[in-house]
């Protein structure tokens, strides 16, 4: 009965709760009809599109540089293309939001590319410091935080991977940017090596932070899928749930669940330096509004990792094809293993190293700000420095 009532629930939340982020014209007719038709007391999951800008703007208000929020339009799919993943059910435009901040006029551009279940907004710690020497960019991944969410149709890991890649390659066409830093994060580390090794010609540097995709502990994860254990977590894995769904599944009472996670995992139990109360608070409320909003590119997962965060496509069997000189950058407690990179290493053909920053996990530039900032602009020396050989690996900061 519990499950029959949790699969009632999920399609009503789809119906009712539904923020169809495909253009903003559309999304705010969706809105007003929504409103119109269901009074907003039973409304079960309490987002929108608007809440997600609204909220973004909320988390960016911590951020002192002065900045501009734009709706890039990528079209309807690449031109001469046929790609269904790209155009989903609909021909209507899709958006990438995008935040620009102030800076000089020669500085080199830092494209900021977030992780799985985030948005341009965790970099909200990052943007003052970085933007002292970097034109800075971040971006919300078409299917993520304040971007279009068409309808995911992807069926193979080919047709997931260019959903990312077109749609950033796209975009950067409408941005006319070229010869440009990419920074990606985590699952955004992932999707900016693949889009590296396709579009070499567009990027003079690649920071990867914590980057997915170089994974090679396969053995562990074999062992524990023979257990029965391991095969439920995988038949749950392979049926493509995703946390989002337990956030949307909760409705009102998904606020609360986030509020308990971003409380345990950036204050009461965090590796470096703790969010302060309205840090936290704005944090929580943007995480939240992100996460419960249409289905999208989140149901990526099956499709690009195995269960265990193992890649259906190695980067690691990519590695001699690399192009772009190469950061990667790891905070201390990541649970992602740098071990990856060091194997990685051996077989590029450029200049690669790799940054380890202490008092931080996974979520190095939120857990120890400082120590990212001194990681991004060593690995940026030869673009900020007239003699870069000069400069010297910050003490706080190892190499691997």
């Amino acid at each position: 009965m519990n499950a029959i009532r949790s699969r009632w629930f999920m399609r009503m939340t789809e119906n009712i709760g539904k923020s169809n982020l495909e253009s903003p014209a559309a999304a705010s007719a969706s809105t007003t009809t929504s409103r119109g038709f269901w009074p907003s007391v039973l409304r079960w999951i309490p987002t929108s599109t608007d809440h997600i800008i609204n909220a973004e703007k909320r988390l960016l208000s911590l951020v002192k540089t002065p900045y501009v929020q734009e709706q890039i339009n990528i079209g309807s799919g690449p031109p001469d293309s046929r790609v269904r993943w790209f155009r989903s059910s609909s021909n209507e435009p899709r958006f990438i939001n995008t935040v620009t901040f102030d800076s000089k006029d020669d500085s080199p551009t830092l494209v900021m590319v977030h992780g799985y279940a985030a948005s341009q907004g965790f970099f909200f710690r990052n943007f003052d410091a970085l933007a002292t020497r970097f034109r800075v960019i971040a971006i919300d991944q078409l299917g993520w935080g304040g971007s279009s969410r068409p309808d995911f149709s992807c069926r193979s890991t080919e047709e997931t991977e260019a959903w990312f890649i077109d749609s950033f390659e796209e975009w950067r066409k409408a941005k006319n940017l070229s010869n440009f830093i990419l920074l990606g994060h985590s699952f955004g580390g992932y999707v900016a090596s693949k889009y590296a090794l396709k579009h070499p010609e567009h990027v003079k540097h690649l920071i990867l932070v914590g980057p997915a995709g170089f994974s090679s502990e396969s053995e562990r994860i074999t062992k524990f899928l023979s257990t029965w254990k391991g095969s439920i977590l995988n038949q749950i894995w392979e049926s493509n749930f995703t946390p989002q769904k337990i956030i949307r599944g909760l409705g009102p009472w998904g606020p609360d669940m986030v509020r308990k996670y971003t409380s345990a995992r950036f204050v009461t139990h965090t590796t470096g330096e703790m969010l302060t109360e309205s840090e936290s608070r704005l944090l929580t409320d943007y995480v939240y509004h992100t996460l419960a909003a249409k289905a999208s590119g989140e149901l990526c997962l099956k499709y690009l990792f195995s269960f265990g965060a193992l890649p259906r496509s190695p980067l690691l069997e990519r590695a001699s094809e690399w192009k772009v000189p190469t950061t990667f950058i790891y905070g201390f407690q990541d649970w992602m293993n740098y071990e990856g990179a060091q194997e990685a290493r051996k077989h590029m053909k450029v200049p690669c190293e790799i940054l380890r920053v202490p008092q931080a996990g996974h979520f190095v530039f939120i857990d120890n700000p400082s120590g990212f900032h001194s990681a991004v602009v060593y690995a940026c020396r030869r673009f900020l420095s007239s003699d870069p050989d000069s400069e010297s690996l910050p003490d706080w900061l190892t190499t691997a």
